[in-house]
């Protein structure tokens, strides 16, 4: 979970009152968060950079390290921190973010062009009017930037922050995507001007923007952002420019997104500016910017939206095992920034108001959560289960644990393969294109690689991967698999189910059919079923095997295994066919089972 630091007197200043470690540490577990170290900054710098540089200057003020939910952006700053604190204990009620026209003039405009499709197809904004900055909560706006890049914008990947003086640039400004050569602007902190190849080459040996190079260093466009007078702002996600950077001096500030995924731009943006508008001179007052984007569409972000959610007292004390009455229901939700009011004192309903800042509530789920954290965990008793079970062992993993051993023993090495495989495998190596091998197979919707495309309907073709991966081992290879392949299924709720099965393969210079027949035999006598071969009386409680075509076998050298008059596998000598396909020099012998037939 992302750990934030903070200044201990600040946050004592902030908080209006002194704390002891321990006090501290109490209170923040009753929040569910962790104060997970006390240290200063010179012992940071000591541990990291050694103590030379820890004597440079560096401050002896306490600062704690504290662990926040991976999903609450909001505390992600000591101003989130202090604001959801404060009205946990009560000091404050949780603050009405809103949207406002500006005073004078009209609306900012970010003007996207169709080319940003190509590389960053998103973008979002706002304005903070006349905000005041100090050292440290410019420190904080700054350090805020760098935890959303690294948690919701996994690395700028997904959301990168650009945020200028507006009164340094002009609107209506332009999201555009350009060919490298054709961009050329002073970076920040930079006194002379760069093309974007210059730049990447330039922060090539940075440490700091070294990582995010790659995200856009091989696209044939870059985006950029430039004001009406070609003034460039930013070029995302590497650097902003020179010209626009924020000083503590700027009293309005642009900030601008720009992102792959629209819903985490919004939640990167609601965040910021809830977060700071508080130190603008009409606090918590947010000037929107119209977004126009290729097709047209205008669209005023953020948008700062407030959601509602019904709850019941009754659901949410069986839930976590107390007993409340709706009122203090809506009282703990409150103290957690989530405004509540009944609705009926009969049914228990509550009205919960669900902020811009707490995009972690998606579910009825994550209101009891608050409810439970808000009541206190250790306030609730502890009490018995009201039912009483024992854990044991399923029948198919027990049988399967028993035959394992036994296949073994039988000389054979168990192999453990890939659930996912490529269509090719399970088709046109196995000469089962169009066959119901394919047919059945569940396929995945965004495969990352050619090998992982669907999900597994047969064992063999694995065996017969493992073995072309250790052809250089003295022959025979004996393997065996019993693991589960994936089937389409229109009766489940999930259009597909799970089947169990048992496969193995001989590989040798012959092929060995008559090595896999005695492995049937065998596993067949070890779960206690009777041959029924030439005995048609035991045919409805034994097994038997039959002549049998399929395209994988070697015609006149393949048989279906019966059990109780249906069949449950097949085995034989694979195709010619099959064994090139697989990069294989040496004939084979194949048995497959549904394993689910006989428990």
């Amino acid at each position: 979970m992302p750990t934030i630091s903070v200044n201990r007197e600040q946050l004592f200043k902030c908080l209006g009152k002194t704390y002891t470690e321990e006090e501290f540490d109490a209170l923040c577990f009753d929040y569910g968060l962790e104060l997970d170290e006390v240290t200063s900054e010179k012992e940071l710098i000591e541990k990291e950079q050694g103590h030379t540089k820890a004597a440079d200057g560096a401050s002896d003020a306490i600062i704690y390290k504290i662990e926040v939910p991976a999903n609450r952006y909001d505390l992600l700053c000591i101003e989130g921190l202090v604001q959801a604190l404060k009205v946990f204990l009560q000091k404050e009620s949780a603050p009405q973010y809103t949207l406002l026209p500006p005073g004078k003039g009209d609306v900012q405009e970010i003007v996207m062009t169709e080319t940003t499709k190509e590389i960053r197809p998103f973008c979002v904004g706002a304005v903070l009017r006349n905000i005041k900055f100090t050292q440290e909560n410019y420190n904080n706006f700054i350090d805020l930037q760098d935890k959303i890049h690294s948690s919701i914008g996994r690395k700028r990947t997904l959301v990168s922050i650009g945020t200028h003086d507006l009164d340094t640039i002009e609107g209506p400004f332009v999201y555009d995507a350009k060919p490298p050569a054709d961009i050329k602007f002073v970076a920040l902190n930079q006194e002379k001007a760069f093309t974007a190849p210059e730049l990447m080459e330039l922060y090539s040996k940075e440490s700091h923007l070294k990582g995010y190079l790659p995200i856009i260093r091989d696209s044939p466009v870059y985006p950029i952002i430039y004001d009406k007078n070609g003034v460039v702002l930013s070029m995302p996600p590497i650097i902003n420019g020179d010209h626009s950077k924020i000083k503590l001096t700027t009293t309005n500030v642009l900030i601008e997104i720009t992102a792959t995924d629209l819903t985490k731009a919004t939640v990167a943006l609601d965040t910021i500016v809830a977060m700071f508008s508080g130190y603008c001179q009409k606090p918590y007052e947010i000037e929107p910017v119209k977004i126009i984007h290729p097709d047209q569409k205008r669209v005023l972000t953020p948008e700062l939206s407030y959601r509602s959610e019904i709850v019941f007292a009754d659901h949410l004390n069986k839930k976590i095992g107390i007993k409340i009455s709706a009122d203090d229901v809506a009282k703990l939700l409150t103290k957690m920034c989530l405004k509540s009011e009944v609705i009926s004192q009969e049914t228990g309903e509550v009205k919960v108001t669900i902020p811009p800042t707490r995009s972690d509530v998606i579910h009825a789920c994550d209101i009891i959560e608050d409810v439970a954290i808000a009541y206190g965990y250790n306030n609730i008793v502890k009490t018995l289960p009201r039912s009483m079970t024992i854990g044991s062992q399923q029948k198919s993993m027990k049988l399967s644990e028993r035959v394992r051993i036994e296949l073994a023993a039988a000389g054979f090495t168990e192999a453990l393969t890939f659930s996912l495989c490529s269509r090719d495998d399970i088709g046109k190596k196995m000469r089962q294109e169009g066959g119901e091998m394919e047919r059945a197979a569940v396929h995945i919707a965004n495969p990352k690689t050619l090998e992982f495309q669907v999900v597994r309907t047969s064992l063999i073709p694995g065996l017969l991967k493992t073995i072309a991966s250790n052809r250089k081992m003295p022959l025979p290879l004996k393997l065996f698999e019993i693991q589960e392949v994936v089937l389409k299924d229109d009766k489940r709720d999930t259009k597909a189910r799970n089947e169990r099965r048992i496969a193995a393969v001989h590989y040798n210079k012959t092929p060995g059919f008559e090595v896999i027949h005695g492995l049937l035999d065998r596993l067949m006598q070890i779960l206690e079923v009777k041959c029924a071969t030439g005995n048609p009386s035991l045919r409805d409680v034994g097994y038997y095997i039959r002549a049998a075509d399929d395209k994988s076998y070697f015609p006149g050298r393949c048989a279906e295994i019966v059990f109780r008059e249906e069949v449950v596998g097949m085995l034989g000598v694979l195709h010619p066919d099959v064994i090139t396909a697989f990069d294989l020099v040496c004939p084979a012998a194949a048995m497959e089972i549904n394993f689910e037939k006989f428990y």
